[in-house]
């Protein structure tokens, strides 16, 4: 059976529900407007509507067979957005409803062992984000980023953002996935720009930068220069810790 959701977390656990109420099986999920979405149309397939009590209950459920750390790991797997992994997870959640409290230790699953390496993925492109996230400000006081993230990590940041930059307005967007997190001291909200304001966040012509943004930059740049140390350059480690595709949105990276 194909469940064909909305792409949501609320609607994952929707087709988890789904799948207890009406004993389907060989279930293979499907979000809509995915290219393999269209593969499920040739098969029996089935719409999941996303119901926010129904997913309530699946995930007050998992809180009573998990701590609450590890029913957050089904999130971050989610956030993945890798469609072996929710269907890892799918399975995960449904072995832990039907009696096997210890699935979670069983690396010699496949499935298991997928979800708990794809975690350990999600959760370094986390860590990197709040590393390698650097801000601009504009001539109206809002610091903006942008990113282009492996993973939809976005979520998994905002409240270390938040707490961080606290006394400071800023935007956060991912131009991977056209949305961002939009903080004005007081909540952090997620925001999709048109497609005008997008182009304004790359083109030095719209957005006015603050007359000090270059000179701190460059500053950025001198220190990051002088404590380089050329005799103890190892490029293929620093690789390792900073790969290249997050370099083009580091500004002592740039010439």
């Amino acid at each position: 059976m194909n469940y064909i959701f909305d792409g949501t977390y609320n609607g994952f656990l929707c087709c988890i529900f789904e799948y207890f109420e009406y004993k389907d099986t060989k279930v293979q999920l499907f979000a809509e407007g995915d290219d393999r979405g269209q593969t499920a149309l040739f098969g029996s397939s089935k719409t999941i509507i996303t119901d926010f009590v129904k997913a309530k209950r699946v995930q007050t459920g998992l809180q009573k067979h998990l701590e609450k750390s590890k029913v957050m790991d089904f999130y971050r797997v989610f956030l993945s957005e890798d469609r072996k992994a929710w269907s890892a997870a799918f399975y995960i959640i449904c072995q832990l409803f039907s009696g096997k409290p210890t699935i979670l230790q069983n690396y010699g699953d496949e499935q298991v062992l997928y979800f708990s390496q794809i975690l350990k993925k999600v959760g370094r492109e986390r860590h990197r984000m709040k590393a390698f996230v650097r801000f601009s400000k504009t001539s109206d006081g809002m610091f903006f980023a942008l990113v282009e993230p492996d993973f939809n990590v976005l979520p998994l940041i905002a409240s270390f953002f938040k707490n961080r930059y606290a006394d400071q307005s800023w935007l956060i967007y991912d131009a991977k996935r056209s949305y961002g997190l939009l903080y004005n001291k007081q909540t952090v909200q997620e925001v999709t720009l048109l497609p005008q304001e997008k182009q304004a966040l790359t083109t030095d012509a719209v957005i006015t930068l603050d007359e000090k943004d270059e000179h701190f930059k460059n500053l950025w740049k001198s220190y990051y220069k002088s404590t380089n140390i050329e005799a103890r350059r190892n490029i293929k480690l620093h690789l390792q810790y900073v790969p290249k595709r997050y370099w083009k949105y580091l500004v002592e990276k740039q010439e």
